[in-house]
């Protein structure tokens, strides 16, 4: 029997729930009070697990410790909220938080304002979300990519974390195909793995380069969404053939090569005979036919018939294909 995956809270979940504590002491105290709470543990693959979230409220702004980034507070009636140490501040435009505030996504952000008006403070009060060692906890997500620097997001929707679910991928997909569109790039660069990634910066603003795993379907839907004009489409050869045979997502359980039929395909568009029997790989045709001299014309005919196939579902979207050597 497969182990039951587990469920786990939201970094905002986590955040107001912080929150609630620190807002009721306060009250009772009127002293400058600090609630912490830890991410809990769950099956996703969340580099947030087990970080440690503090709240503070304090009637003194200089009692608490920010962001160095210059940034806004939201205003949550006589509530003013910072980000603290570890929590992000949003720089660039195309985020769900706007740009100059704390990456505070706006689900968390409403939780909070409830609970203030449940409670119904009417004092001036400040108040930070920090996070610790969020700033090195955010190295290992794409947060300065997106304009998210100084630490980490507080994000959710629903402030719960499915278990390995590809929700929070295209989440990030999203997120910085909306960043790239709303810093004016009317192209984007899809890539598919780290050496893709690695091609396209020598190359292409880093802004606009988005690594999309195995979800070539899906973000190029994300593309057509956000009304971007084109994408160039950057990865290795054997993910090339996949998607021009129709595969909408690359990874092996979603299929795998028709090597029958790319053989065909071979013997009609390059007038030459491979042997399949010796190689299941597409680099090991590579090599049959560098030596038949007819490696060019198939990396040619590959990325030609991928950018048909792209197009056959997007027509709205330019597309290119560049294939890594």
């Amino acid at each position: 029997m497969s182990k039951k995956l587990r469920k786990g809270y939201t970094t905002g979940y986590h955040a107001s729930f912080a929150f609630r504590s620190a807002l009721q002491g306060f009250m009772a105290t009127k002293m400058l009070t600090k609630s912490i709470t830890y991410k809990m543990d769950n099956d996703d693959l969340d580099v947030t697990k087990g970080c440690e979230i503090v709240v503070t409220i304090s009637d003194k702004l200089e009692d608490l410790e920010l962001n160095k980034i210059t940034h806004k507070p939201y205003i949550i009636g006589s509530l003013e909220l910072y980000a603290g140490v570890g929590v992000g501040v949003v720089t660039k435009e195309g985020l769900k938080p706007p740009k100059g505030f704390p990456a505070i996504n706006p689900t968390p952000l409403k939780a909070m304002e409830q609970i203030h008006r449940r409670f119904g403070n009417t004092e001036q009060t400040f108040c930070t979300i920090s996070v610790t060692n969020g700033e090195e906890i955010a190295k290992q997500t794409a947060n300065a990519k997106v304009g998210v620097l100084g630490g980490i997001s507080i994000l959710g929707t629903t402030g719960y974390v499915k278990p390995i679910s590809s929700d929070a991928y295209m989440d990030s997909i999203r997120t910085e195909l909306g960043v790239a569109k709303a810093n004016g790039y009317k192209e984007v660069v899809l890539t598919l793995g780290n050496s893709s990634f690695a091609y396209a910066k020598e190359y292409y603003d880093e802004i606009q380069i988005v690594e999309i795993g195995n979800f070539v379907y899906d973000a190029l839907e994300i593309v057509k969404d956000l009304e971007i004009d084109s994408a160039i489409f950057i990865c290795g050869i054997g993910k090339a053939t996949k998607v021009m045979q129709g595969c909408r997502n690359t990874h092996n359980r979603f299929g795998s090569i028709d090597f029958e039929q790319l053989k065909m395909q071979i013997f009609k568009e390059l007038q030459a005979e491979v042997d399949i029997d010796s190689t299941k790989t597409v680099k090991g045709l590579t090599s049959q036919l560098e030596t038949m001299e007819k490696l060019e014309a198939f990396y040619s005919m590959i990325s030609q018939k991928t950018d048909e196939q792209l197009s056959s579902w997007f027509s709205t979207i330019e597309t290119k294909t560049i294939i890594l050597r």
